[in-house]
């Protein structure tokens, strides 16, 4: 039992206990833990399983893109026997609906918001601990039961869920998907939405309220800045989301016609409500990761970070523009011409705060001291494969250019760079730099560096090829190469692109090698191994329960204050005075 009491006093002077951390058991610590930086670590667990089941599934995608109908090696046998280790058709459609799924949902969001999140926000601002630790622990634990939940649509009895991971209506109606599995898939992200929006409540509550003395809004590091505006996004369209999933349960469980043509409705009020949380869930995920990426550019350039005010105005106008522009994923849908020149406009607009990002990111990198560590690599990989992905979405946000490349591969591509190569690439960045503080040791920067290197080679080829298939007029959701004819010239392109899978799915075993072996044997880590200035780097390595013992720090100075005239060591920590 651990006898650490900690007690979050304002001052000497008040006297006013916050939070009181009493003894704790091995089951309070580590399981049922108010403790944010804990369940940090439980969203990284989970995250980072699902993320292996979505790979997986990425991989047995590929192989029937490649190689349709022919027995998957090794584990196929052991799967599929029945079908002597091939795929069938319907176990398709229900692996590309649980990847989508699990990776944007179930994979990225628990270790961007999650993860980071909890661990970064109070850290960073001077707090003990989110403002409500009861709101969230139960996050995790919606979480984790959403994420069971779906697992468990993949074998439920007369289906599993096969209607792609945005579940259109017809084909996520009864009629369509008549088994339990689609159902069950609705209400996991029905707990995953609930989740989300507790977290959301904590993450705008906790930086709003309990940010150190001397921390103004302008001096907080731009990782909570990013994480705050994701807050912001979540707690607005989460909401409509939800009610479109249980306007669809309930189509599905007590026949309503909410989105039913024969009952009056149209199944495209669910694509706008879906569309309109989906873009902003794009935000949802890259404003955090924009934030990280923003402020290691600053560490490893050893330079403040250039238009910081500029970087958090643009977050902002992200922010609002973001919410009205889900109408350029409603082209071919037949919407009215002059509201798809609205959004067509709107969504040109958003390129602007992009651009003012990138800008800031390269005059931070100009004529500083670089260091080329494992997270600066993994940081330099987000601003180049979001540079591609953010150019190719200009394509797709033209109405005219939209309706050739809407259901092709181009849109696969360009979703996979902007979100899930970015966000992935800005994952890793996060954990390579934040694992010395977590678990008290350091990950293996030679390991560190190879992941990187083929990680990022590998991304860039298949989906750089995906985009090349598109723009050739391979369609989307697609099973068999081997059943449409017209399709065969593009059938060695695919199989280049699934060898770079299978690559890229191969040193992630050096990721997790090295992860797992320097959490038991990684050189111990220091308070503050990356001489940075933010203050999770003045509390020990891991911090203790309450983070910052008896007295909270006293804040002087910005996050980003590197190589400073006149200052003893390159850089000067937020409390220096």
């Amino acid at each position: 039992m651990s006898t650490l009491v900690a007690e979050d006093i304002d001052s000497k002077a008040s006297g006013r206990v916050l939070h009181t951390h009493a003894d704790e058991t091995f089951i309070s610590k580590y399981i049922f833990s108010f403790d944010h930086k804990m369940i940090a670590i439980q969203y990284l667990f989970g995250g980072l399983f699902f993320l292996l089941m979505g790979g997986l599934m990425a991989l047995m995608i590929r192989w029937q893109l490649a190689y349709p109908y022919e027995p998957i090696p090794i584990i196929g046998r052991i799967l599929f026997p029945d079908n002597g280790g091939a795929l069938r058709p319907e176990v398709y459609n229900m692996l590309f609906t649980l990847h989508g799924t699990i990776m944007v949902f179930f994979a990225l969001t628990p270790i961007v918001t999650g993860t980071f999140g909890n661990f970064a926000i109070p850290l960073q601002i001077g707090a003990r601990d989110m403002a409500m630790p009861w709101l969230n622990m139960l996050s995790f634990w919606f979480f984790l039961v959403g994420g069971l939940i779906l697992l468990c649509s993949a074998l439920a009895p007369g289906g599993a869920a096969a209607g792609g991971w945005t579940s259109y209506p017809p084909l996520s109606g009864r009629v369509a998907q008549p088994g339990l599995g689609q159902t069950l898939w609705i209400l996991s992200l029905v707990f995953l939405g609930t989740s989300s929006l507790l977290g959301a409540i904590n993450y705008i509550a906790t930086t709003l309220t309990m940010r150190a003395k001397g921390m103004t809004l302008m001096r907080m590091p731009l990782t909570v800045w990013g994480l705050f505006f994701s807050a912001v996004l979540n707690l607005l369209f989460i909401p409509v989301i939800a009610a479109a999933l249980i306007l669809l349960l309930m189509d599905r469980l007590l026949g309503t016609q909410f989105f039913g043509a024969s009952g009056g409705s149209t199944p495209l009020l669910f694509q706008h409500l879906f569309w309109f949380f989906g873009h902003p869930e794009v935000y949802i995920l890259i404003l955090p990761v924009w934030g990280v990426v923003s402020d290691l550019l600053s560490v490893f350039s050893r330079k403040p970070a250039f238009g910081y005010k500029a970087t958090v105005y643009s977050m902002l106008m992200i922010t609002i523009v973001s919410g009205i522009v889900w109408g350029h994923h409603m082209y071919t849908a037949g919407i009215n011409p002059a509201l798809s020149k609205a959004f067509m406009s709107l969504t040109m607009l958003v390129s602007i705060p992009s651009a003012i990002f990138f800008l800031n990111w390269l005059a931070t990198l100009w004529r500083g001291s670089i260091h080329f560590t494992t997270p600066m690599l993994f940081s330099m990989g987000v601003v180049f494969v979001f540079s591609l992905g953010g150019l190719t979405g200009i394509f797709n946000a033209a109405e005219t250019l939209d309706i050739f490349l809407h259901d092709t591969y181009f849109v696969v591509g360009h979703f996979h760079l902007t979100l899930a190569a970015s966000v992935l690439l800005g994952v890793m960045a996060g954990l390579y730099f934040w694992f010395p503080k977590m678990f008290g040791r350091s990950l293996n920067e030679t390991l560190g560096k190879i992941h990187f290197a083929v990680s990022f080679v590998s991304v860039v080829f298949i989906f750089v090829m995906m985009l090349y298939l598109g723009s050739h007029g391979m369609m989307r959701r697609i099973a068999a190469i081997g059943k449409y004819e017209y399709l065969t010239p593009f059938q060695p392109v695919n199989v280049m692109i699934s060898y770079g899978v299978m690559v890229f799915g191969l040193v992630q075993l050096v990721f997790i090698y090295n992860f797992i072996s320097s959490l038991f044997w990684g050189k111990k880590a220091g308070v503050n191994p990356w001489n940075a200035t933010t203050l999770e780097w003045i509390v020990p390595s891991p911090p203790p329960h309450g983070n910052f013992g008896a007295e909270l720090p006293v804040v002087y100075r910005g996050a980003h204050e590197y190589s400073m005239p006149g200052a003893a060591e390159d850089y000067t920590l937020q409390t220096q005075a």
